[in-house]
């Protein structure tokens, strides 16, 4: 279990839900508080318009409409949510393509174990606004639909299998899922400003065809998971089909970690807690409860090793901050020029020691002007 559930108690959303242990001296409390990050301060800014902490360096990786360089695949539109994954002594990073009108999908790009890009080619096309989306304990990439009626996609990072729509999990506005292999479900995340927390229990673990989509109620404090009737979502939406279940405005990014997924809300600047193991919610940041808060936007999550988590913004100053251990927010990187634009994407390589991100429309502003980099450096361990 994270150290930072140790606590009596968190405010939820106005409710305060209990946990059953007792508050040391010693504990950890959320909400996250402004301090100085682990890195130190950023520095100028590097040749990619890049502030980076002392040590760190960045590099593009691709651009959109460009071809991936040393290969024939032209990058995709609209970088969003992306993860890597092990391939022998190098890896896979994907990228979700938030495009309209069947233009969305998911490329990849292959490096070996020096970080040199051997190939990229796309893993799924002719779907929607894929926005986000999460790795499985297989090896699979789970890409949404962020759209009505959107649908959860579970594709091939190495291409060699078609992608399968995973109409099971429901349909609505997709944003993120975490996979959770000890109590074996995926939780999904809404970006809807009424939206809702869900997760999706398989009736076998690995095979996302067929299994029931709960969604999270919040009964004066209690929470629990209760079947969502119709899961396809039509004539009622899903986040209308349970009386009780939890609100939550604007639902983004998800990550799971030793008992606890994190996710976050754009409408409130909030990082959320769930913590699986004693079914409780904590709010581990959120600006209004932070003093001078450098995050804001918040989107894209994920964690490294050390267990750090890292946010990526849409809007602020285009910053993705780091959120340590000991509950301290700081900046960890900065993109100048590109104030049009949303960070994205963020994903360490299996070995933890280099970061991926996109800037989904650049110094541009427009999807054709997406970036996507690589950073490297002494990260935590």
């Amino acid at each position: 279990m994270e150290r930072r559930t140790f606590l009596r108690a968190a405010v939820a959303g106005g409710t305060t839900i209990a946990f059953g242990f007792s508050v040391t001296r010693e504990a950890i409390a959320y909400p996250a508080q402004t301090g100085p990050s682990p890195y130190g301060p950023l520095q100028a800014a590097d040749v990619n318009g890049i502030q980076l902490p002392a040590n760190f360096t960045s590099r593009v990786i691709a651009r959109s409409t460009q071809k991936v360089a040393g290969t024939g695949h032209t990058w995709h539109g609209a970088p969003d949510g992306g993860a890597c994954f092990a391939d022998g002594t190098g890896w896979i990073y994907v990228s979700n393509a938030e495009l309209g009108s069947g233009a969305g999908g998911v490329s990849a790009v292959r490096f070996d174990g020096n970080a040199n890009i051997t190939a990229a080619y796309p893993v799924l096309a002719g779907t929607r606004q894929n926005c986000s989306g999460g790795a499985t304990p297989w090896n699979t990439w789970l890409s949404c639909e962020e759209t009505d009626l959107g649908y959860v996609f579970e594709t091939d990072p190495w291409g060699a299998n078609t992608a399968v729509r995973r109409d099971a999990m429901g349909r609505f506005k997709h944003e993120a899922t975490a996979a959770d292999p000890d109590r074996r479900v995926v939780y999904l995340t809404e970006d809807e400003p009424d939206g809702n927390f869900y997760r999706f229990v398989p009736t076998t673990w690995g095979d996302l065809s067929a299994g029931t989509l709960q969604v999270l109620v919040d009964d004066g404090g209690a929470l629990s998971w209760v079947d969502v009737p119709d899961p396809d979502g039509s004539p009622t939406r899903t986040r209308r089909q349970v009386a009780g279940a939890k609100v939550f405005n604007g639902g983004e990014g998800a990550y799971y970690r030793n008992g606890t997924c994190f996710f976050t809300t754009k409408g409130d600047n909030r990082v959320w807690a769930y913590d699986a193991v004693n079914n409780a919610l904590a709010i581990a940041y959120d600006d209004d409860l932070t003093g001078n808060p450098p995050l804001t936007g918040v989107d894209n999550i994920t964690g490294a090793p050390a267990g750090d988590l890292y946010v990526a913004e849409d809007g602020g100053n285009m910053e993705i901050c780091i959120i340590t251990p000991d509950d301290v927010v700081a900046p960890f990187l900065r993109i100048n020029g590109q104030s049009a634009s949303e960070l994205c994407g963020v994903a360490f390589n299996p070995a933890g020691n280099r970061l991926y991100f996109s800037s989904q429309r650049g110094a541009s502003g427009s999807n054709s002007g997406g970036i996507t980099y690589e950073v490297t450096g002494p990260f935590r361990g």
